[in-house]
């Protein structure tokens, strides 16, 4: 079965079928990277609910909000779940902080991507080393260069399968799945955050902005930090 395949397939099932369906193709080698964020607690939730053979890791950068360490005690503790940590290499962040200091991320955009990448994309790179499919929670309402994504796509720069189980889901649809069961979430969503990641980069959203308007808010870029490239093969 060839990704576009995979992707008409994926169309027709709901989103805890998408992780059932996929994992019985691909019973090893499925793996889920999960920021903490409102959609991937919504997808190990679906993992676990299934007992499914999916491996969990999450990329630990070294500035996350201390809520986000948190919720992640919280969610390994409910779910029974075992969530690997990839932290980025030591001597690139004491390089990087001796260099250009702790906070070269707001001088321009070249110095953010190149903070993302030491402590985000490589991290990921070694994570999906040997990895068949890779889980994410992409929505396509998060942002405008996401809305026309597939539910599969080949990765090129990865050699894998790429899903996105929850890509149709609104944001009220993902709320109320949250409420409904119950799924624990980080407390800075109540504040006015809606998507989480580093510390610094990170601020609450306006009434009326755009769901990433908090990430990196001090520059006008495709709110993106590389762990989803636009190498991808996307077929409709």
């Amino acid at each position: 079965m060839d990704v576009q395949q995979l992707n008409e397939q994926l169309a027709s099932l709901s989103a805890a079928d998408r992780l059932k369906w996929m994992s019985a193709q691909f019973p090893e080698g499925m793996v889920f990277s999960t920021s903490l964020g409102q959609e991937d607690q919504v997808i190990t939730h679906l993992i676990a609910r299934q007992a499914l053979p999916i491996q969990l890791f999450t990329l630990d950068t070294g500035r996350l909000f201390q809520e986000t360490y948190d919720l992640l005690d919280k969610t390994i503790a409910r779910y029974k779940v075992r969530i690997q940590a990839f932290f980025p290499q030591a001597a690139a962040v004491e390089q990087l902080l001796t260099e250009k200091g702790p906070n070269s991320f707001y001088e321009s955009v070249e110095n953010r991507k190149e903070c993302c990448f030491i402590r985000k994309v490589e991290p990921l790179n070694r994570a999906l080393k040997g990895a068949k499919v890779w889980v994410t929670g992409l929505r396509a309402d998060q942002s405008e260069n996401r809305a026309n994504l597939p539910f599969a796509e080949w990765d090129a720069a990865h050699q894998l399968i790429k899903i996105h189980p929850l890509l149709d889901w609104s944001y009220e649809q993902l709320l109320d799945f949250i409420k409904e069961e119950n799924i624990p979430y980080n407390t800075l969503h109540d504040k006015g955050f809606l998507s989480i990641g580093c510390a610094p980069c990170t601020r609450a959203v306006e009434p009326g902005e755009d769901i990433r308007a908090g990430r990196w808010w001090w520059e006008a870029s495709k709110k993106e930090c590389g762990l989803h490239q636009e190498t991808s093969i996307k077929l409709n």
